[in-house]
């Protein structure tokens, strides 16, 4: 693993959550955030825990990045994959290696672990990352369109007598 790169500890939950603030913000959607610091500690630090971070440190030890992610599942490949919910790095150390590095990293768990894929969205807007995947040899799931069950659609489904 690139030697600016660790695993999360309890006490880097405070920052990776300002930096999900931050990833938000530059998303157009910070007023979407509403996980809080203590949520985030039991989802990445619960006994059996089903979420996973990676921060990435400047040279001051200063957290400046993070990937976020958790197992998926690939009935046609038999095999577990990860998805990356959050990959981000401060614009002031962006083209640093850190993205790169941090990817990397996630790509290095599963082939270790035996998983057949890395997989994540990216906004349709969002063309600096969506080429910095590219470079990578990432490829978009053309013909795939994602759906989302959430709010009140979520609840009326849930409550649906079928």
């Amino acid at each position: 693993m690139h030697p600016a790169l660790r695993p999360a500890r309890p006490d880097d939950v405070d920052r990776i959550h300002q930096l999900v603030v931050d990833l938000a913000t530059y998303e157009r959607a910070a007023d979407q955030v509403r996980a809080t610091p203590e949520q985030l500690r039991a989802a990445l630090f619960a006994p059996a825990s089903a979420v996973h971070a990676l921060v990435a440190e400047d040279g001051t030890g200063t957290v400046v990045g993070f990937a976020l992610w958790f197992l998926n599942f690939s009935t046609w490949e038999g095999v577990h994959g990860l998805y990356l919910e959050d990959l981000y790095v401060e614009p002031g150390h962006r083209g640093s290696g850190l993205g790169r590095a941090l990817l990397q990293a996630l790509a290095e768990i599963a082939v270790e672990r035996g998983h057949a894929r890395v997989e994540w969205s990216v906004l349709d807007w969002n063309a600096p990352s969506i080429g910095f995947y590219r470079r990578l040899g990432a490829r978009p799931m053309d013909g795939w369109t994602v759906f989302r069950l959430t709010g009140d659609a979520l609840h009326a489904v849930a409550g649906a007598q079928g």
